[in-house]
């Protein structure tokens, strides 16, 4: 069976992604993420999903638009009124401490809730670099300097990869094998969340979960 690879593709920025855009990140010969939008809500662009001791747990980082509704992806600011960053840790701590490699790699992780970077778009990046070097990702990532609608020359899974997408149209929901958890024996187990609950329970083998994954898509052609 011929296996499917994408040459370009367009992503939306994403905090701590779900290991579904980790798949199709490592599916894409080119990556590029969109700056240009008007910033829409209620998607992975300020939130994440964990594992915690109640079941899924949503994390969400709060923005400030500085235009308003009209404001786009590269201008949103983060706002640091509200002590977010300690209860996003704290949450964090709370449903990985006991994982096998929580004491591994929360020293690359922390100091992202202790410092103050201005722009979500920018601190989604730099967690983004960090999580590609700790995994062991070479890619590199662009931004769009324009805003299109209708992409022609990429293939466009900036709605395709959301907590409230349900038209996929070509894609196929992925198959995530499971892996153990936490929490698993309360709720079983929960698939595609965000990306630091495969790396906390499967330490250097992410990697290959992924690549696992990434072959399964390419295989039946995505």
């Amino acid at each position: 069976m011929k296996e499917h690879k994408i040459k370009n593709a367009l992503f939306s920025t994403a905090y701590l992604l779900p290991v579904e855009y980790f798949v199709y990140m490592l599916l894409s010969d080119n990556v590029c993420i969109e700056a240009q939008e008007t910033y829409p809500r209620q998607t992975y662009r300020n939130r994440c999903y964990i594992y915690g001791s109640n079941g899924i747990e949503s994390l969400n980082i709060p923005v400030i638009k500085p235009y308003g509704e009209r404001s786009k992806t590269k201008d949103v600011l983060i706002s640091y009124e509200q002590k977010w960053q300690r209860n996003h840790w704290r949450a964090i701590c709370a449903a990985y401490r006991n994982s096998p490699f929580f004491i591994y790699y929360q020293d690359f992780l922390e100091p992202f809730y202790q410092k103050q970077i201005g722009k979500l778009l920018d601190f989604n990046f730099f967690l983004l670099d960090a999580l590609f070097s700790e995994i062991g990702i070479e890619k590199s990532v662009c931004f769009t300097t324009v805003f299109e609608k209708k992409i022609t020359c990429a293939t466009d899974l900036r709605t395709i990869i959301s907590p409230k997408s349900k038209d996929r149209g070509q894609f196929q929901p992925l198959k995530f094998p499971h892996y153990n958890q936490v929490f698993a024996h309360k709720y079983g187990f929960i698939a595609n969340l965000s990306i630091i609950d495969l790396l906390f329970n499967k330490g250097p083998d992410t990697k290959d979960y992924l690549i696992e994954c990434a072959g399964q898509a390419a295989r039946r052609g995505l």
